[in-house]
């Protein structure tokens, strides 16, 4: 999925030239668009549902982020380790009940709109950010906790101070992970009134219009693709800080 220079920064001057522009683009959907249909999808503008698709998804991350990481956190230190079993059973919620699911569970206690879809791609995020979180925090070096003893570090400072700013590439991994699965499930969050690029594809299936369909998929598309190779890139910088390998993935 990682991609050159030269092809990130094309796809970028695309994308966002497609979003602030997109009429300017209209010949090349219009094979696509059947019977005179619009080739271009004007209902809401893309700009503004593309800022609120990335809005739904960065908060839902942040909050997953937090929570996932402060549950790692607790099961690592000795007073929750006891702990763990119950913290994988709490992250693996949002693997065992689907994103739709999920959705019709909230829609009638909180309404129409982006609450339930920030809950669903909230607890589909935990359970790779905790899995990463949990892994960074448990594989530190042995040497390196022995001198952070060694130095008469408290538990919280050897937290602070050693054990996070190592764990955190193989963290960002997670949220990395996290934040491609969410760009995609987000678009779900349309069929509950939530602004999200998910309105042009479900105006493309209602109207039978591919054109309308091929533009939300390719712009969550290219999202991911440039979302995803910006957090390689920064892990890689935060490894070579930090001095650990750069994670896999």
């Amino acid at each position: 999925m990682k991609i050159s220079a030269a092809i990130r920064i094309g796809l970028l001057i695309l994308l966002v030239a497609f979003i602030l522009w997109p009429q300017a683009f209209a010949p090349l959907f219009r094979p696509f668009a059947q019977n005179g249909a619009p080739a271009i999808y004007t209902q809401t503008s893309l700009l503004s549902l593309t800022l609120s698709h990335l809005a739904i998804v960065a908060a839902a991350t942040v909050a997953a982020t937090l929570f996932s990481v402060s549950l790692a956190i607790l099961v690592t230190r000795p007073s929750g380790s006891e702990f763990l079993p119950l913290s994988r059973s709490i992250a693996n919620i949002g693997q065992t009940f689907p994103p739709v699911a999920v959705l019709a569970l909230a829609v009638p206690v909180f309404g129409f709109g982006p609450i339930p879809t920030l809950i669903a791609l909230f607890l589909y995020g935990l359970l790779p950010i905790f899995e990463n979180a949990l892994t960074g925090l448990t594989n530190l070096p042995g040497n390196v906790s022995e001198a952070a003893r060694g130095a008469g570090m408290t538990e919280a400072q050897k937290l602070v101070q050693v054990e996070f700013p190592l764990a955190f590439p193989v963290i960002l991994a997670g949220v990395r992970l996290s934040v491609v699965i969410s760009l995609a499930t987000a678009t779900i969050g349309s069929t509950v009134a939530a602004k999200t690029l998910g309105e042009v594809i479900i105006a493309g299936l209602l109207s039978n219009n591919t054109a309308f369909v091929l533009q939300g998929g390719l712009v969550v598309g290219v999202l991911a693709l440039l979302i995803h190779d910006a957090f390689v890139m920064l892990e890689r910088a935060v490894a070579r800080k930090t001095g650990r390998l750069q994670p896999q993935g």
